[in-house]
């Protein structure tokens, strides 16, 4: 009885062993990645993209991985690579390579000129998914020179790591037991703050001139109507020219930005500053020449520091 029962526990044994190890081989490879940025240059806001030159680099085991053939960067428009060399004297492959890519990627422009962008650089490898697959970052030393600046911009934040990116389909492949397919990738995340004070004059100084132009009207005699109305209409249409120029340089955006709001209060403080016009003109036709220079007073006062404050309040949400 005891011979059957060391038996068993034997089988059992044996029979153990072989799952455990057809678990281990089952787990994926790792790959650990690391990147080290050079320059970031022509960025192109109207077109939504960027240039990355960048040094990459990556440690694995399994020669099938090639990433010098396999190497994907899904949001990049093209990819030129300039340098490789491949290192298998300790055992692994190591691999170095440097890439030249033109990046399409999307822009905030909400609170443009004073915003913050978000640059993504994503590496994959096209062949083998997440099971076979999966990436570490090499988080070791810096991943850009710390005095490199961007022409307008100051780097906030570099962030590297790694995750699982899901597609919604099988790429066709009908032996795939599921319609989903799930690739491991190696991000980074660069944010950017832009200059913004000197920009933000060079868009704008036009359209406050105009403004301002427009608010002279009031200091202009009530019964001098004609020079008034000309110096309002013609701001109305300095201020939308000055509109139709900044948005040119910018992508379309089905919400309303900071450059939409200051231009759309500007031009409604000048449709009210004409509306002060046409009521003067009203005053001075039944004779009331103080009545309707006291209201072109205290309207010009009234309107110059809503103006003030509401620009303020605009420019302050933009910034925060």
């Amino acid at each position: 009885m005891k011979k059957i029962a060391i038996l068993v526990t034997l089988m059992v044994l044996l029979g153990a062993t072989p799952k455990k190890s057809y678990a281990q081989q089952s787990a994926p490879d790792t790959v650990l990645a690391g990147i080290y940025i050079n320059s970031i240059h022509n960025i192109d806001f109207k077109l939504k993209e960027f240039t990355i030159s960048c040094w990459v680099w990556f440690r694995y085991k399994n020669r099938d991985f090639n990433f010098l053939q396999n190497l994907e960067i899904p949001s990049a428009k093209s990819v030129t690579k300039s340098f490789s060399t491949v290192d298998t004297s300790d055992g692994d492959v190591y691999l170095l390579m440097k890439l030249d890519c033109i990046m399409k990627d999307s822009w905030k422009i909400e609170n443009f000129p004073f915003d913050r962008q978000s640059l993504r650089f994503t590496l994959e490898n096209s062949q083998f998914d997440s099971s076979k697959l999966v990436f570490k970052a090499d988080t070791a030393g810096n991943h850009f020179d710390a005095r490199y600046t961007i022409r307008g911009w100051n780097i906030d934040s570099l962030r590297i790591s790694n995750g699982i990116k899901t597609y919604r389909t099988n790429f066709g492949d009908i032996h795939a037991k599921s319609k989903v397919t799930k690739y491991s990738n190696f991000k980074v995340r660069l944010v950017l703050s832009r200059e913004a004070g000197g920009l933000f004059w060079k868009m704008f100084l036009g359209m406050y001139l105009a403004m301002l132009i427009a608010y002279m009207c009031f200091y202009i005699h009530a019964d001098n109507i004609d020079s008034r109305f000309g110096l309002s209409v013609g701001a109305l249409f300095a201020v939308v020219g000055n509109k139709y120029v900044v948005e040119a340089a910018l992508p379309e955006s089905t919400g309303f930005t900071l450059v939409d709001s200051l231009h759309g209060l500007t031009l409604v403080f000048i449709l009210l500053t004409i509306v002060g016009n046409a009521l003067a003109l009203r005053l001075v036709k039944k004779d009331k020449l103080k009545q309707a220079n006291r209201n072109d007073f205290i309207m010009g006062q009234v309107m110059l520091v809503v103006y003030l404050l509401a620009n303020a309040y605009l420019i302050w949400e933009a910034v925060k």
